[in-house]
């Protein structure tokens, strides 16, 4: 059991952190790019963000997998179209209050860009929040990585993930639980660790701006 718990480890912990990358890096520069443009471009990220969030996750997820077929570059796929949009939501907001700032003015009347702008002046601004919430999304990849292999649509046997391990165990609830206590275990402390880093960043984040 702990063999293939740390070998699930290998897996699950790897596609978490994937996705939450890819993930924190598209949405971030695509919600400071529109935030900081504003018009059309903005309209239409609101918009492709409205239409993904119509769909609920799993569903979508379910689906996408179900048209690739089961393996590692399908979970980390489907994950990451659905992740990138909390990342965009929030540096979307964040970039429209910091374009309003004074220092924002000053870098376009130098004759800075919007490339230059985003760059140099909003993404090092938009990088503190933008890891905080990364540190909440790691626990959420992790619960729904376990959940779609449970499901029989993650990582496919015999390679060893905490939610295959659970489907397996559950054919031995009541002869040898700890198939099933186990995983669920490591799935629901790293999980906490997840949160308990998230709110350590936030903390800091928010000492910082004092």
């Amino acid at each position: 059991m702990l063999s293939r718990l740390l070998w699930g480890a290998r897996t699950s912990l790897p596609v978490a952190l994937g996705v939450v990358l890819f993930s924190a890096l598209a949405g971030t520069v695509a919600g400071g790019l529109a935030g900081a443009a504003g018009g059309a471009a903005d309209a239409a990220l609101v918009a492709l963000m409205d239409l993904l969030l119509a769909f609920p996750g799993v569903l979508l997820a379910i689906a996408l997998i179900a048209v690739r077929g089961p393996g590692i570059g399908s979970l980390v796929t489907a994950l990451s179209l659905l992740g990138w949009v909390v990342f965009a939501r929030l540096a979307r907001g964040e970039a429209l209050r910091l374009r309003r700032l004074p220092f924002v003015d000053a870098a376009r009347a130098s004759g800075a860009g919007r490339g230059r702008v985003l760059a140099r002046h909003l993404l090092p601004h938009l990088a503190p929040p933008a890891a905080v919430q990364a540190a909440f999304a790691l626990g959420g990849v992790i619960v729904a990585e376990a959940g779609l292999s449970f499901l029989g649509l993650g990582v496919p046997p015999p390679a060893a993930t905490w939610g295959g391990m659970l489907r397996e165990g559950t054919q031995h609830l009541l002869d040898a639980p700890r198939l099933t206590l186990l995983p669920g275990a490591a799935i629901a402390l790293t999980m906490l660790g997840a949160q308990w880093l998230g709110e350590g960043l936030g903390g800091r984040s928010d000492a910082a701006r004092v």
